[in-house]
């Protein structure tokens, strides 16, 4: 190849980096990251077993996730099926995809919820500031100053939660730190030159916000959404094991653990299986965001 070929496909290849989209390249550069690839996989088999799962099992098995067994409790794996038998001679593995829908479903809505919260409030601040900043800020200190769990304690006494109501307590609840991140970023982005050329063109506040400032907060939103969604699911654990969380029968993966508690002796793999799960899951919502993290930082677009 001439020197001029060679200084046309330089041109080329660097007209192409240059013509690709951040999105583009944070996509490019997550899919490279094989460990954060496996974790989505993981995560998105889960998701897909405990919601899908459930009918084609009782359908093959032939089992039924309230039928009980007492005869044929506490069986080991293969005894009892796939994954054993727990105290009261129901199928265990039943129960764990059953009891997947509703911790996956408090992880990813309590999230979803919190992130939404944070976000509008974060941005409605942090544009507006003066007083509505002051005010809010205020709060939000004031809210930080109680411990979590003595709130979560307290609302989870007073409302008894379903998992309904478990996801509106913890979404009500999780918004802070989203909001701290989010108004710090539209702090930033308030100083910048486009946002004052469509201020002088006379742009309304909510197109402002809308269209300038929440696509710059995307990024943002994506990583805690993971994050708050492996920390959901150790919160509702934590409060399944205080007898707070969602009660049974009504099965999650929090309350199985605990109540296997009692039959550690008897049953091992009553234990294993949702300690297994919950750790699995959190560990695969971390890596996940971790890659996202890497992924949409700008400033590592130059090592792309």
């Amino acid at each position: 190849m001439s020197a001029d070929a060679r200084v046309l496909v330089l041109d080329d290849e660097e007209q192409f980096h240059k013509s690709r989209s951040f999105w583009m390249d944070a996509v490019r550069h997550f899919r490279r990251d094989r460990l954060s690839m496996l974790s989505l996989a993981v995560l998105l088999l889960l998701t897909l077993a405990c919601f899908f799962g459930p009918p084609i099992v009782e359908k093959v098995l032939h089992v039924d996730v309230s039928r009980t067994d007492l005869i044929h409790r506490n069986l080991p794996p293969g005894e009892g099926g796939l994954l054993g038998t727990d105290q009261l001679g129901r199928d265990h593995l039943i129960r764990l995809l059953y009891g997947g829908q509703v911790s996956l479903a408090v992880a990813y809505l309590a999230s979803l919820v919190s992130i939404t919260i944070g976000v509008v409030v974060g941005i409605v601040t942090a544009y507006y500031g003066g007083v509505v900043d002051d005010a809010v800020m205020w709060f939000i200190n004031t809210l930080e100053s109680v411990p979590t769990i003595f709130l979560l304690l307290i609302a989870a006494t007073i409302w008894s939660p379903s998992a309904q109501v478990l996801i509106l307590i913890l979404g009500a609840l999780g918004w802070v730190t989203t909001c701290r991140l989010v108004r710090g970023q539209v702090l930033s982005l308030k100083a910048n030159e486009f946002m004052l050329a469509a201020r002088a063109i006379g742009a309304r506040d909510w197109w402002m916000m809308l269209s300038h400032i929440f696509p710059n907060t995307i990024s943002l939103v994506v990583i805690s959404l993971t994050i708050n969604a492996g920390s959901l699911i150790l919160v509702e654990s934590g409060l399944s094991y205080l007898g707070l969380g969602v009660q049974p029968p009504t099965p999650t993966w929090g309350n199985m653990l605990t109540e296997a508690r009692s039959y550690f002796v008897q049953g091992t793999h009553l234990v294993i299986w949702p300690g297994l799960l919950i750790s699995l899951t959190v560990l695969c919502f971390y890596l996940v965001g971790d890659g996202l993290r890497d992924a949409l930082d700008p400033r590592s677009v130059r090592g792309r």
